[in-house]
């Protein structure tokens, strides 16, 4: 069962810290947005493996939209 990697806000992807296969850690930085003129960080909630990168750079993202997918 994946784990979702939702947007904390609404926003705009600046950067993948992380690919589809890598592996992460409870609390690594996943990707980093804009919003509000500030860069946010959006950590894993849990460890595993990428599974699924949903958005890309320059993305507009709202709100809890699904971002990525961890295993």
């Amino acid at each position: 069962m994946a784990t979702s990697v939702t947007a904390p806000m609404v926003g705009k992807i600046l950067k993948l810290e992380k690919q589809v296969g890598d592996t992460v850690q409870e609390d690594e930085v996943v990707l980093v947005m804009e919003a509000m003129k500030m860069e946010i960080f959006v950590s894993a909630p849990v460890s595993g493996t990428i599974k699924n990168i949903l958005v890309e750079p320059g993305q507009s993202v709202q709100a809890d939209d699904l971002l990525a997918e961890i295993e």
